[in-house]
């Protein structure tokens, strides 16, 4: 059995310590056990998307033109933010193996509009999933071209840019766009943004 001393030695928190006794000089070794790697957990998407809901996020229209057929398409958006001043940077995320992913691979420029609490007819349609044809929605949506772009700018819109593609990022189940902006514009600096909160539009104020 160890002595007093030697007790109060073997238990300091250090993983090598000197120890003097009356009679002897002993070193002490201590050997602590490897701690255990955490088993890897998650959230799931029920859980993500219920957290992730209570983030109120600004409405965008992100608008392509299609350089092979000559056709514009278009995809609401929450994810749009800013990333850089200088360079002006901004990021979009758009899901894998959509229309919009696969047009995106072969055209480097696009625009975003940033839309009003009045168009939020407008976002909604270019939201749907199984849609016909978004050249239907945009012959309803007054627009003009962008001039770096050829993209369908909405009329009306909080701001807009137009962006030259910088990176593209696989991320999970989308794809992360990184844009250097061409041009900014604020076309309407006294409208009302559209949001979205809780799984719904919702008007500022």
């Amino acid at each position: 059995m160890l002595r007093r001393a030697e007790r109060r030695c073997a238990a300091g928190p250090t993983t090598r310590a000197r120890c003097r006794f009356p009679r002897s000089r002993a070193t002490v070794r201590y050997v602590y056990p490897s701690p255990q790697p955490e088993a890897a957990t998650q959230a799931t998407p029920d859980e993500f998307r219920a957290a992730l809901s209570q983030l109120a996020s600004g409405v965008s229209l992100v608008t392509v033109h299609d350089p092979d057929d000559g056709e514009d398409v278009g995809m609401t958006a929450t994810s749009f933010l800013s990333v850089s001043l200088e360079p002006p940077l901004v990021l979009i995320s758009v899901r894998e193996d959509s229309r919009m992913d696969e047009v995106l691979s072969r055209a480097d420029t696009w625009a975003v509009s940033l839309l009003t609490e009045e168009q939020k007819a407008l976002g909604s349609r270019f939201a749907m999933k199984g849609r016909l044809s978004d050249r239907l929605l945009f012959a309803d949506a007054p627009h003009h071209r962008g001039p770096f772009s050829g993209a369908p700018l909405i009329d009306g819109a909080l701001a807009t840019v137009e962006c030259r593609t910088e990176q593209r990022i696989a991320a999970g189940d989308h794809t992360l766009l990184l844009g250097r902006v061409l041009e900014a514009t604020v076309p309407d600096p006294g409208g009302r943004p559209l949001l979205y909160f809780r799984g719904g539009y919702r008007a500022l104020g």
